[in-house]
């Protein structure tokens, strides 16, 4: 196992996405920042009622040591009161990818 995350995260624009992966990037708090063009369809509980939202999906790079951070700074620029925001630990992968995604977190 590895210390490099994959971090899923929802926002309710294109626009708000994109602030965010580069705010994250730039700071350091992620090597890359994917975001899904395609609108994903949420459906989900909130205070008791179902609801359904059209949702954009960033999945981001960094590592446990910088999540802590990288959470703080999504909540800081999201829009919602409970974003999404889960880790998923990466077992295995290329090692140059995942030497690369330590040089693009390590704070400068």
């Amino acid at each position: 196992m590895t210390d490099k995350i994959v971090v899923l995260v929802t926002c309710g624009s294109a626009r708000e996405a994109t602030k965010i992966a580069r705010a994250v990037v730039a700071k350091r708090l992620a090597a890359c920042a994917n975001i899904f063009s395609g609108r994903v369809e949420s459906t989900y509980r909130w205070k008791d009622d179902v609801e359904k939202a059209r949702e954009i999906l960033m999945v981001i790079k960094s590592s446990v040591k910088r999540f802590a951070a990288l959470e703080r700074e999504i909540r800081r620029l999201h829009s919602y009161e409970v974003p999404e925001i889960i880790a998923l630990r990466i077992e295995t992968g290329s090692r140059p990818y995942l030497d690369w995604i330590s040089e693009s977190v390590r704070p400068a």
